[in-house]
């Protein structure tokens, strides 16, 4: 079966300092996998490194067997919720529909379809009553709900989140979990920068160790071991001794 995703000694550096350093791992298809690891591994720059917002010094990636030119329209990003600029004047339902702008073409009024598959991704995130809001005047777990809408409207085949989970109340937690689990019951491919070890096991079922290159990745019940947390993490933490010891 081919990877949905290939990256091969991938390296990459801000200013002088290396931020990821021969990073290599496939991600098959239908999988949904936690990228973890301490503050400063390289994780928020690993996906913006292979969706080209940010260039690498060496390495290779493809999607689906190609590049990400050729592959970007069968790709979701959610970036994380404190790079975006909220008091930007538009509201729910307008963000969602910039997910169709390939779709709807640039300079082009979207049409009544377009509309419906944008509220239709609210109502999955259980935003539909609040599409005509200004997106300024939403939660943090409502924003987050809203871009994830946006993602889902794309009907992606990979969905790349950038902690989607990180700040949201946990109503707003267990409805993007459910959604990212159906998507991947439909044989879609998620990978999720996340930042809590507790819940790694019961919301994924692959793991991926960075700690500016990859320390382990594979599938949960297997790679998610005292061994390999202790590794990426440097040492020792309060959770690894409650739950290993």
């Amino acid at each position: 079966m081919q990877p949905v995703l290939q990256v091969n000694n991938l390296t990459a550096s801000y200013r002088k300092n290396r931020v990821l350093n021969n990073v290599g791992f496939e991600v098959q298809p239908g999988t949904l996998t936690a990228i973890v690891g301490p503050n400063g591994a390289g994780k928020s720059t690993l996906l913006k490194v292979i969706l080209s917002l940010h260039p690498r010094i060496e390495g290779t990636v493809s999607f689906f067997g190609t590049t990400y030119e050729k592959a970007k329209s069968r790709i979701g990003y959610v970036p994380q919720r404190g790079t975006v600029d909220w008091d930007f004047p538009t509201n729910a339902l307008d963000v969602v529909m910039m997910g169709l702008y390939r779709e709807i073409g640039w300079l082009k009024w979207p049409s009544r379809l377009h509309r419906e598959k944008a509220m239709a991704a609210l109502e999955q995130m259980g935003m539909a009553d609040y599409a005509k809001r200004q997106i300024s005047q939403l939660s943090g777990g409502q924003q987050q709900r809203v871009f994830l809408a946006r993602a889902l409207v794309q009907d992606a085949e990979l969905y790349l989140l950038d902690e989607p989970l990180a700040g949201v109340d946990a109503l707003t937690e267990g409805a993007i979990m459910r959604t990212l689990k159906t998507l991947k019951d439909r044989g879609r491919t998620v990978m999720v920068v996340h930042h809590d070890l507790q819940t790694v096991e019961d919301y994924f079922d692959h793991v991926l160790f960075l700690n500016r290159t990859v320390i382990a990745h594979g599938e949960t019940a297997h790679v998610f071991t005292k061994e390999n947390i202790f590794r990426t993490y440097d040492g020792a933490l309060r959770w690894i001794g409650e739950k290993f010891g």
